[in-house]
């Protein structure tokens, strides 16, 4: 989360953009950096192979698959023998694999389970029975046959896991190889991949992990290529779906709840000693964020101020007026905690098309402007307009604020060619989906799912203004609000202590807090 207060910066600011170039580079070194892109996720999902040697290990698997075929009676050797093997170093596995395939028979070895390491030795006694003599059949115990069941079945599971890993991998550089046929505009290639890709589909887990993901990509890439790339079929949902989806986006991880408590901490800071406070909310959605603070201004020392707040949300598509419903039930907690409140709702679909006198600030109120998540859907370029995001900085500008806050996704979604764009949605939301899985509460998951699955969609089908999922990094924000005439406030070390509190209270195993330059990133 970004801190800003409308104070002048003194000086001009010379700092340029680190948006990339609009030539392109020579195809070699195109080609180059794609393949480094494919090795990065592929070494980051643990797998130790180049995107150059994927040829060469899906024909060496193909022979392992023709070999199990035809000597199914080997199967049970071929199990045992992987679980000596680290199927993440795929080319030297499935060489080994091969190698031990079509070795000639030896003598028989006998496996035992360790039960202190639960690992499998090898023993080192062998059989002196000549070829052609009656073999002696051995009394094995139950204990022992349902250990020998138990290691087959493990080491079968090995075999299937390896494949999975496998088809799990060419998923990856398949989504790689389509997105490069839609950039060059060759749309037959890049239906046969996605072809491809639906049958890799089958052989993989899609509950969660790189299937699940990769169905994601691959619905998006259809969309683009059958529906076109304007997008303009697309449909992302009602407004009412939209704030279901994103209520149990909220509930489902803590981003929003870091968020919001960040800002609302953040708020109530710059609102000391002010007796009369305005706050204006981008996206007010159900109030979530506001109870917290309404709550936290009634214990203020000294007495709670008056406090207003204008929010901004979309018209309701049945008739009713729903921000006024917020409003409301905001009132009604207010009343219950002894708060002054006032409430104006503004609807609007789109925040460009809001303007400042629809806000009624008052001179003599200290204001904050809240944006969590949406200053990124104003990035969109119109030649026949001045672009949205300076025309909404500019007015923000002359509220004279006295805090602005700022929330926004640490990524790179608006870069002007489409595979650098689709390589960094993959990476990132990949790691999103990581997330969730500590998440054990449905039907919030699954919908919190269908909340990212549309991004996802927006990032990857569509082009021109129906592309609104257009994050930035943050140096590229610090660039642009500077030039606005904000300057950052930097959050103390008390925010970041209860931000991290806040996780341990939430029980948000794998999270953490980082404080970069006075921003708080989770």
């Amino acid at each position: 989360m970004v801190l800003y207060d409308s104070a002048t910066l003194g000086g001009s600011c010379s700092g340029s953009s680190s948006s990339s170039s609009s030539s392109k580079p020579p195809p070699l070194q195109q080609r180059q950096q794609t393949q480094q892109d494919i090795d990065g996720l592929l070494a980051g999902a643990g797998y130790r192979v180049r995107s150059s040697e994927l040829r060469k290990v899906a024909q060496r698997l193909e022979r392992l698959e023709t070999a199990m075929v035809n000597s199914p009676a080997d199967l049970s050797q071929l199990a045992s023998d992987t679980i000596h093997y680290n199927p993440s170093d795929l080319a030297s596995w499935v060489d080994s694999l091969l190698s031990e395939f079509t070795q000639p028979p030896t003598c028989p070895s006998e496996f035992i389970m360790d039960p202190e390491t639960n690992q499998t030795v090898v023993s080192d006694a062998w059989t002196t029975a000549e070829p052609h003599m009656p073999q002696v059949h051995q009394n094995i115990s139950y204990e022992q046959q349902s250990l020998n069941n138990q290691l087959t079945v493990d080491n079968q599971l090995t075999v299937v896991t390896a494949m999975e890993e496998d088809s799990g991998i060419r998923l990856v550089h398949m989504l790689m190889t389509c997105a490069e046929c839609v950039q060059r505009g060759d749309f037959s290639l890049a239906t046969s991949c996605l072809e491809d890709m639906q049958g890799l589909l089958t052989r993989v887990n899609t509950v969660c992990g790189i299937g699940k993901v990769a169905g994601h990509f691959i619905d998006a890439l259809s969309r683009r290529i059958f529906q076109g790339i304007g997008g303009g079929s697309i449909n992302g949902g009602s407004a009412y779906e939209n704030e279901i989806l994103y209520h149990h986006f909220y509930e489902a991880c803590p981003y929003l709840k870091f968020a919001h408590f960040t800002a609302n901490q953040a708020i109530l800071e710059a609102f000391d000693g002010h007796d009369c406070v305005h706050v204006v909310d981008f996206n007010l959605m159900h109030g979530l964020q506001w109870p917290a603070l309404i709550q936290a201004l009634a214990l203020r020392p000294g007495g709670p101020p008056l406090l207003r707040l204008t929010g901004i949300g979309p018209p309701s598509p049945d008739g009713r007026d729903s921000l006024r419903e917020i409003g409301l039930r905001l009132a009604e907690l207010a009343r219950s905690v002894n708060v002054r409140f006032a409430f104006r709702g503004v609807a609007a679909s789109r925040l460009e098309d809001v303007k400042p006198w629809m806000l009624q600030v008052n001179p003599k109120e200290s204001v904050a402007v809240n944006s969590i998540m949406q200053l990124h859907r104003l990035l969109g370029s119109d030649l026949n307009r001045n672009s949205p995001i300076e025309t909404v900085l500019s007015w923000i500008r002359s509220l004279n604020p006295k805090i602005m806050t700022v929330v926004e996704q640490e990524a790179n979604h608006n870069q002007p060619g489409f595979l650098d764009r689709f390589t960094e949605a993959l990476h990132y939301y990949s790691t999103m989906f990581d997330s969730l899985e500590a998440c054990t509460v449905q039907p919030n998951k699954a919908l919190a799912e269908i909340y990212i699955q549309r991004e996802i969609a927006n990032v990857v089908s569509c082009e021109g203004s129906a592309r609104v999922e257009r994050h930035e990094p943050l140096s590229k924000w610090r660039t642009r609000l500077s030039g606005a005439g904000f300057r950052p406030l930097h959050l103390g070390s008390n925010a970041y202590k209860q931000a991290s509190m806040l996780l341990t209270l939430f029980s948000a195993e794998g999270y953490s807090v980082e404080e970069n330059d006075g921003c708080l990133t989770l």
